[in-house]
């Protein structure tokens, strides 16, 4: 089998996006529960500085209890959880109360395969890739949590940026030095960008999450992408704000997450970093 994806690149990217595809339904999971999982954490916190005790609900974690449609409650059976194929046989409806499913569903398993699959077409049958795969479905479930919450989880930003430099102590994207520096180069331009607006207006314009997403991609990347993925981070960020509020009605007074924004600007460094940076400088 090892010998068969080496050996057939068409075979190879099959099989990563249908992994992503599965990866995908389970980062649905994820992208539901985690905050809700944090908060709990959250709350127990809270009470035990308090003195009292926190009220212990049902088990609830990222395989417990299993998932249900939230409008009637019928438990979701295996058939009905194939990656993209059970929403479209289902129309995008509950079997048991023709409640709508949200299409984001199909739509995050759509991104996990379709992204395994651009990293298995770019980076071949190697050890890059494997890392690349880790990358790009932490990517996807910190863009929807952080839309949904504005809050980009310890959990998984801090793994991410500590992964990035144990996979370029091999350095299988840059040399270890670089990434050093990149991660370190990643937070405090951020902390700095953070505490001069703060500064200037008296109010906070992003969150420490950010700060650490970029740290983690300049760990990955190097401190040469640093600017590539700032640079395309704000301008898109920029432009959609823009569009948000001329044509969305988007209240200026209530934030935008930035950490889709770096999320999409990390996939650009992956797939295209290294041509946009030669196009760039000119060679």
């Amino acid at each position: 089998m090892i010998e068969a994806l080496a050996g057939s690149p068409t075979l190879w990217v099959g099989v990563a996006v249908l992994l992503g595809l599965v990866v995908g339904s389970f980062l649905n999971v994820v992208i539901h529960r985690l905050p809700r999982i944090l908060e709990r954490e959250w709350r127990a916190q809270c009470a035990e500085l308090q003195g009292g005790a926190a009220v212990e609900a049902e088990p609830f974690s990222l395989s417990v209890p299993r998932s249900a449609c939230p409008a009637c409650g019928h438990v979701i059976a295996w058939h009905e959880n194939i990656p993209v194929l059970s929403y479209v046989l289902l129309r995008g409806r509950c079997s048991a109360c023709a409640a709508a499913i949200s299409p984001r569903y199909p739509l995050v398993e759509l991104l996990g395969g379709l992204l395994a699959g651009g990293v298995a077409w770019q980076y071949g049958f190697t050890w890059q890739a494997g890392a690349a795969f880790i990358l790009v479905w932490a990517l996807i479930a910190l863009a929807f949590i952080d839309f949904d919450t504005q809050y980009l989880p310890d959990d998984i930003t801090l793994p991410l940026l500590w992964l990035g430099l144990l996979v370029n102590l091999f350095g299988l994207f840059v040399p270890l030095a670089e990434a050093v520096v990149g991660a370190a180069a990643g937070y405090l331009s951020l902390w700095l960008v953070y505490h001069l607006f703060r500064l200037l207006t008296g109010k906070e314009g992003m969150g420490y999450g950010d700060f650490k997403l970029l740290a983690a991609l300049g760990a990955w990347f190097g401190w040469t992408m640093l600017p590539l993925v700032i640079l395309a981070s704000s301008l898109v960020g920029a432009l959609i704000g823009i569009a948000m509020i001329l044509f969305a009605g988007h209240d200026r007074a209530r934030p935008i997450p930035f950490g889709p924004y770096l999320v999409l600007a990390g996939l650009i460094a992956l797939y295209w970093g290294r041509d946009l940076l030669k196009l760039y400088l000119g060679g």
